[in-house]
């Protein structure tokens, strides 16, 4: 199974042709465990990089750290934004609760981004935002004019449509800017899936009388193969090899164990363990050697689980990021109540700092 959605997720990179950069600013009020702003930035649907009230922006996937680390202008021009979109959204949730409950729960969302096709050149926009679980604006692409889906928003429409030069402002951004950048992020990302990354290997045992694992990790792609050898020649007999597993930092791991319990010491010089790495033409060897072992006899939970430990970890964090609490109302005899529902986190960086009057 781990193979197939390997193999069906290297297909996806190489087939997709419609990608999208998205971004979901929340802006909260009411909610005591929520930040009062929290923004997100998704590309092809996985998370990229986030801020909120209590953190400055910051890249979440191993291809745009990168980016950023060669330009660090980047992720300031983020960590700005995200600074003034917060700015709004405190005024624009300031303006929409007068003449409502302050100290109810309020949710103001915007979801914004661009569409490409890499096979036809197509490019779409998008802009719309949502209030308490309801829409509640949203910019018509044909016209880049604002459209008001509430009654309440309709002085909000007029006041934006009537800005000088926005028109233009948000023509350029979702026909020229958003793609541009949504271009250069795949483009980066790709390059990024293309790389080659050697891994650290050791020897591990848990004791004395313990399997000795041959660990390899921190290596990119991972179409990977490792086993023992005994004089020069592959062997399958007490060996057991592990599965390739993922690391939190995109990259992966692998063991494979020998059994030395019938293997004597003077004869150790006659094993060895390979690595081998598509992209990388040299194998890594290590010899079966007692002075290369590392054996850890204080607790068994810090033996090589550690980078699988991070993996799980690092999955479940994306899983709870990649969802935000979001309250609906709704009328159940008369009375309102709040509820939670799930939606996909995605943020915005089409900055215009719009405050709802």
């Amino acid at each position: 199974m781990r193979k197939l959605f390997v193999l069906l997720f290297f297909c996806n990179v190489a087939f997709a042709v419609r990608h999208s950069l998205k971004y979901l600013l929340i802006g909260t009020s009411g909610l005591p465990d929520f930040p009062e702003f929290m923004a997100t930035a998704t590309v092809d649907e996985v998370q990229v990089g986030y801020c909120d009230s209590n953190k400055k922006a910051e890249p979440k996937q191993e291809w745009a750290k990168e980016l950023v680390k060669n330009d660090s202008g980047h992720l300031d021009w983020y960590s700005e934004r995200c600074l003034l979109h917060q700015q709004a959204f405190r005024l624009s949730m300031d303006n929409l609760k007068q003449g409502s409950d302050t100290e109810a729960p309020h949710v103001l969302q915007r979801l914004t981004g661009c569409e490409w096709d890499d096979e036809t050149g197509e490019t779409k926009g998008f802009d719309q935002f949502g209030y308490d679980g309801e829409d509640f604006m949203a910019l018509d692409l044909k016209t880049f004019l604002w459209i008001a889906l509430k009654s309440e928003a309709v002085n909000t429409k007029v006041n934006w449509n009537a800005i000088k030069g926005q028109i233009q402002d948000n023509k350029n951004y979702y026909i020229n800017n958003c793609p541009d950048l949504l271009k250069r992020y795949v483009h980066h990302w790709r390059s990024f899936l293309q790389r080659t990354e050697k891994p650290s290997v050791s020897l591990l045992q848990r004791t004395p009388s313990s399997p000795i694992s041959c660990f390899a990790t921190h290596f990119y792609p991972d179409r990977a193969e490792m086993f023992w050898r005994k004089d020069g020649e592959e062997i399958h007999e007490g060996v057991e090899k592990g599965e390739i597993l993922p690391n939190n930092d995109e990259t992966f791991q692998m063991s494979v164990e020998l059994n030395i319990s019938s293997i004597k010491l003077e004869d150790w010089k006659r094993y060895d363990c390979v690595f081998q790495l598509s992209g990388i033409k040299d194998d890594l060897i290590i010899k079966l050697n007692k002075a290369l072992i590392r054996t850890n006899r204080v607790s068994p939970s810090e033996f090589p689980v550690g980078p699988v430990v991070g993996a799980v970890v690092g999955i479940v964090v994306l899983v709870f990021v990649a969802g935000v609490f979001f309250w609906i109302k709704y009328s159940n005899g008369g009375e309102e109540k709040l509820f939670y529902s799930i939606i996909k986190f995605q943020m915005n960086t089409h900055i215009n700092a719009l405050i709802f009057l």
